[in-house]
C-alpha cells in the first residue's frame, strides 16, 4: 500500500469504530506498521496525532464545527455581505466560459495535464492558458480519470506535461502561506454561482446545504444547490468538501468520504499555521 492508502484505511476504520475509541496500537495494526512508525506517518499526513483526529471524526465535533460556521455566515448574510472574508486566504481569479464555449466543450482550447502525488492521494490536473479547468483525485484507475476529463472537455486538445503541472501542484498543496491560482469554470450559470459561493467559505469551516443556498442567492433551492455541488469537477480548489449535512454528519463526497474527512482536518491544521 502507498502511504495515503494506509492513512485512508485507518480513517475508514476510525469512522466505523470511533465510539470504541480505538487505541494507537489498534490503529497501527490496521496500517500494518509499528506504533512509532504509524504515529509519525499519520501525524505527517494529517498534521495532528491519531488521537486528535479520532476526536475530530465524531459527529458531535462536526456539529460544533457546523454551528460555529453558521454563526459566522449568519452574521455576514444579515449585514449584506456575500460571505465571511471572500475567498479567505486564497488569491484567486475566476473566469467562466461563455455560453458558446460551454456548448462546444472547450473547442480550440489546449489542455496540459499531469498526475501527481498529493497529501490526499493521486491527483489529475488539467491546465489551460486561462486557468485550471479540471482537478480530480483517483485511487488506482488513472486511465479512467483521464478519460472522464477528456469526455467533459471533448472539444479540446490534450497534451501530457508533468513539467508544467508539477509546480502548480506544489503551489496548491503547500502547508503554509497564501496560494495563488486561476480557474476556468465550465458549467451552467446556476452551477457557477454555487461554485463561487463555495469559494466564499473560509478554510477550516463548513456550512450546510441550506446555508450554501443562501450564499448562492437561492435560499429555497437547497436540493438544486446540492446537485450543483455534486457536479463540481475541480476537486479541493472549489471546496465542495466544506459542505456537510444539517445533522453534522459529513455526508458523501465525489472523491470518497474518507478523503473528505482528511482534507477538512488538514485544512483545520493549516489554518492554525497561517
Amino acid at each position: 500500500m502507498t502511504d495515503y492508502e494506509r492513512i485512508e484505511k485507518v480513517i475508514k476504520y476510525i469512522d466505523a469504530h470511533y465510539q470504541e475509541q480505538p487505541s494507537l496500537a489498534t490503529l497501527a495494526r490496521v496500517a500494518n506498521l509499528s506504533e512509532s512508525h504509524f504515529q509519525k506517518l499519520f501525524s505527517r499526513w494529517t498534521g495532528v496525532s491519531p488521537k486528535s483526529f479520532l476526536q475530530f471524526l465524531t459527529a458531535q465535533k462536526a456539529k460544533q464545527l457546523l454551528l460555529a460556521s453558521k454563526d459566522v455566515l449568519t452574521a455576514s448574510l444579515e449585514s449584506g455581505l456575500s460571505g465571511p472574508g471572500r475567498l479567505h486566504d486564497l488569491m484567486i481569479s475566476i473566469e467562466a466560459m461563455s455560453p458558446g464555449e460551454f456548448k462546444t466543450k472547450g473547442k480550440g482550447i489546449e489542455i496540459l495535464y499531469g498526475t501527481h502525488a498529493t497529501p490526499f492521494g493521486s491527483c489529475l490536473i488539467g491546465l489551460t492558458p486561462r486557468g485550471i479547468c479540471h482537478m480530480a483525485f483517483f485511487d488506482a484507475d488513472k486511465d479512467r480519470a483521464i478519460a472522464e476529463m477528456k469526455e467533459r472537455w471533448a472539444g479540446a486538445t490534450f497534451r501530457p506535461s508533468q513539467v508544467k503541472t508539477a509546480p502548480v501542484i506544489r503551489e496548491l498543496f503547500k502547508k503554509t502561506g497564501k496560494r495563488r491560482f486561476s480557474l476556468l469554470l465550465r458549467g451552467t450559470p446556476f452551477q457557477i454561482k454555487v461554485w463561487e459561493a463555495l469559494l466564499s467559505i473560509p478554510e477550516g469551516e463548513v456550512v450546510s446545504y441550506n446555508h450554501l443556498a443562501k450564499l448562492a442567492g437561492s435560499p429555497k433551492a437547497s436540493r438544486a444547490v446540492g446537485s450543483a455541488v455534486g457536479s463540481n469537477t475541480i476537486a479541493y480548489l472549489i471546496p465542495c468538501h466544506r459542505v456537510i449535512r444539517e445533522t453534522g454528519f459529513l455526508g458523501q463526497y465525489r472523491w470518497g468520504e474518507s478523503r473528505k474527512k482528511t482534507i477538512l482536518h488538514w485544512e483545520l491544521t493549516r489554518k492554525e499555521k497561517l
